[in-house]
């Protein structure tokens, strides 16, 4: 192999803070994490060799547009395996792929693909950056408000009232600051919105909030009770892209998952370990709730799974927490130094690590979740670690075993995958259990467009030093720590192209890159004070997902495309749109990448771009929507016939200052801002983007 290009530091700026987030939002999703040291404070030092002093921003981008140009067309795949229906296990052939040919959507990650994605120009015209307290489309689409924070999820579910809440209320209803969307088919007009609820915020929940006087216990269950999933039927209206809550009815799938009322069965090796034992589990395997739920994905086999991320900020009592627990503790960023105010513990102890030590032990897994069978138990899997997942997304390799992605969205942090030891079959039943037990890898990025999966525990063996299986998939940090793997700029969303198999990764911005005393940049996170993220894609070897050697590339390097440290795949700048802080991705129909955004550090409202990654228009990135101010634009999510795009806009009008009584934003409804799931389509019924 070649030598290593050296890729040198971009003259950068001096910033530093919370990147285009409020103060507010920072405070209540991640507990200020970017005012806390980061939790990775080990020594693995990568490229030491190549990274060196000054080099000319002409060179840098030379030396980008190589690496970009590294790896060539993928190789050819076979299609994947058809799966059983959800509610049938005796046609295999009539199977859950006539959900995935659904116009209402399923999983996009399906199959490796075949070479190329056939991707198509995009033909709308791109909308302008803005800072308007609404929700724009372009000319010729349209768009709707399908559920929205209060809306009736469980039958009996009263009107939402802001002034007189209650957590039984709260139970019925959509809860909270959804995050994650997944739209799973029932028939050719109806189906399953499947989404997370990520956090809450007082001060936007209820009228009156004084932060100087504390939340009375039934506001606290309120808030408990507003987090976790919720899974409601949608229908289409007529033959459009356009859908809508179902309101009345039977509603059987309808379900509410919370932190205080939700059962999980935890899987794999991990489950009934010790550290995961609790006086109310001494099994170890069965937990209360799940929290914190950030992004996901959707299995061929028809279930969805979620990532439990920014899980620590909720505990209290850590400082009073066994020494010998306290290191890793906060490699999670759990406080264990000064003496925190109870939070959830004012309701429920168990999140009083002074009293439950090892409740947290219990969080920060990918959980699996059936909507076709609401009386399930769902799932936490450690089989694939315990981090700050941002999601989970899979794709069957050519071995008929599955392959899953995910990243942990911290500074300096690391992206990992999962292989399972299992292969698909024409049984959902035994589908069910393929992510209960495999490999599980985390990155390592070479010089000259190149990277290893290294091995954390494989064939059932611990491959770290000093830690055993269990041990490595309860603190998987330490163990990526310890293997020396890459040191990231938050990698979030990690979603497989159904069209060809190639990975690709948001990672989202670092301000701390470069800054005294922390990591420099590397070939794979290439600027300092990384304010606008870029986007990392990853060829498999042999297009084999189960590979452990990989080639990548940055084709797009985000930010504004005036400066000359961004990049779009060589295509001409003066024509795209801005971008910056990449989070959740997405493909549509052809194989285009769909990207959102959080914490849009230029200035404007985050908002939803798309960008043909083959043919001529190659890179012509263009802004699709934008969500409304405060807002993030969460999601998303393309139905396989291209005529509907569902986004999430999470924490609108999260503003600092703003108060229910004081509103920033008014959006949807002109009152006070209400977290919602909006779907957008062409109004000519054509497919979207196109």
């Amino acid at each position: 192999m070649s030598q290593p290009r050296r890729l040198l530091p971009l003259v950068g700026g001096g910033f530093r803070g919370h990147s285009g987030r409020s103060a507010m939002t920072c405070k209540y999703r991640c507990n200020n994490a970017c005012d806390h040291p980061e939790p990775n404070e080990s020594e693995n030092a990568y490229f030491g060799d190549i990274v060196r002093a000054e080099m000319s921003r002409r060179d840098v981008m030379q030396a980008g547009a190589l690496v970009v140009g590294a790896v060539g067309v993928a190789a050819v795949g076979v299609a994947g395996p058809a799966f059983a229906s959800p509610d049938s296990e005796r046609d295999a052939d009539a199977t859950a792929s006539q959900g995935q040919s659904q116009s209402q959507g399923q999983s996009q990650s399906q199959s490796h693909g075949n070479p190329g994605t056939g991707a198509v120009a995009l033909g709308f015209k791109a909308i302008p950056p803005n800072k308007l307290d609404t929700f724009i489309v372009p000319n010729g689409y349209d768009h709707h408000v399908v559920a929205r924070w209060g809306d009736p999820v469980l039958p009996g579910a009263p009107s939402f009232d802001v002034r007189r809440q209650s957590a039984a209320a709260q139970k019925k209803q959509f809860g909270y600051n959804n995050d994650f969307v997944a739209v799973l088919p029932l028939d050719n007009q109806r189906a399953l919105l499947v989404c997370n609820h990520e956090y809450t915020n007082p001060e936007l929940m209820f009228p009156g909030y004084d932060p100087a006087v504390p939340l009375t216990p039934e506001q606290w269950r309120i808030t408990l009770a507003a987090i976790g999933m919720a899974v409601v039927e949608i229908e289409r209206v007529g033959r459009t892209g356009q859908w809508q809550l179902v309101r009345d009815g039977r509603r059987r799938y309808n379900r509410r998952v919370t932190v205080s009322d939700t059962r999980f069965q935890l899987t794999g090796p991990a489950a009934g370990h010790a550290l995961l034992k609790t006086k109310a589990d001494p099994s170890g395997r069965v937990v209360l709730g799940t929290q914190a739920n950030c992004a996901g994905g959707v299995t061929p086999w028809g279930t969805v799974l979620s990532g439990e991320e920014n899980w620590n900020g909720v505990f209290s009592g850590g400082n009073a927490l066994p020494e010998e627990l306290k290191p890793s503790y906060k490699r999670y960023g759990v406080e264990t130094v000064n003496a925190v105010t109870p939070t959830w513990a004012t309701v429920e102890e168990r999140f009083d690590l002074s009293r439950h030590p090892n409740e947290a032990h219990r969080f920060g897994y990918i959980v699996e979740i059936d909507p076709y069978d609401p009386d399930s138990t769902p799932r936490k899997h450690t089989a694939l670690g315990r981090l700050k997942h941002e999601g989970a997304n899979v794709i069957v390799a050519p071995d008929k075993r599955v392959a899953v992605y995910t990243g942990d969205d911290e500074r300096f942090d690391y992206l990992y995958k999962f292989v399972s030891h299992r292969k698909v079959s024409h049984s959902r039943r035994e589908n069910l259990k393929l992510l209960e037990s495999g490999d599980l890898y985390v990155a390592r990025f070479e010089g000259d467009g190149r990277g290893r999966w290294l091995p954390l525990v494989k064939g059932n063996r611990s491959t770290v030093e000093g830690m055993s299986v269990e041990e490595v998939l309860i603190f998987t940090r330490l163990a990526g720590d310890k293997v020396g793997a890459t040191k990231m700029d938050r990698p979030e969303d990690v979603e497989p192209n159904p069209k060809n198999g190639r990975i690709y990764c948001a990672l989202t911005n670092n301000d701390r890159r470069g800054a005294a005393g922390q990591p420099g940049v590397d070939p794979v996170n290439p600027r300092p004070v990384n304010r606008h993220g870029h986007i990392l894609e990853i060829t498999e070897d042999n297009n084999d997902q189960t590979a452990e050697t990989f080639s990548w590339t940055l084709p797009i390097l985000c930010g504004d495309p005036t400066q000359p440290d961004t990049y779009f795949m060589g295509f001409d700048k003066t024509k795209v749109s801005p971008i910056s802080c990449p989070d959740n991705v997405a493909f549509d129909a052809t194989g285009n990448l769909w990207i959102a955004t959080d914490g849009n550090a230029l200035g404007s409202n985050d908002g939803l771009f798309a960008v043909p990654l083959e043919g001529p228009q190659k890179g012509f990135l263009k802004q699709f929507l934008s969500v409304p101010l405060g807002a993030e634009c969460c999601g998303p999510f393309i139905s396989v016939d291209n005529r509907s795009v569902f986004t999430a806009v999470q924490h609108p009008g999260e503003v600092t200052g703003a108060r229910v009584d004081n509103p920033a934003s008014t959006w949807p409804d002109g009152d006070f801002a209400k977290p919602g799931v909006v779907v957008a389509w062409r109004l000519d019924g054509r497919p979207v983007g196109s």
